[in-house]
């Protein structure tokens, strides 16, 4: 009985590592189900680009977008107080950036 629960809880240790790397970090906002799943780096990447464009801030959400040809929308709150919407293409490069609610 202990060997079952040893191996049980081998399989489902490396279950869970080796589907870690395939799991969502963004969805896909209003526009229905994610069409992409991003790995953490590309999530890392598309926050920094956003607050790199916008002077810092705080990330609120990141999901994905075709908005304007974007691949991700980051939505920051500025050191300001305001929050934006900065929307990246797929090589992290700022499409648009436009008040949170435009």
């Amino acid at each position: 009985m202990r060997s079952r629960v040893i191996a049980a809880a081998v399989v489902l240790g490396a279950a869970l590592a080796a589907t870690a790397g395939g799991i969502a970090v963004a969805g896909n906002g209003d526009d229905g189900p994610a069409s992409h799943q991003y790995t953490e780096q590309q999530a890392d990447r598309a926050r920094q680009a956003a607050l790199d464009a916008t002077g810092g801030g705080t990330v609120n959400s990141l999901e994905s977008d075709s908005e304007n040809g974007a691949t991700y929308e980051v939505e920051v709150a500025r050191p300001d107080g305001t929050t934006v919407d900065v929307r990246l293409d797929d090589q992290f490069k700022v499409v648009v950036i436009e008040g949170d609610g435009d």
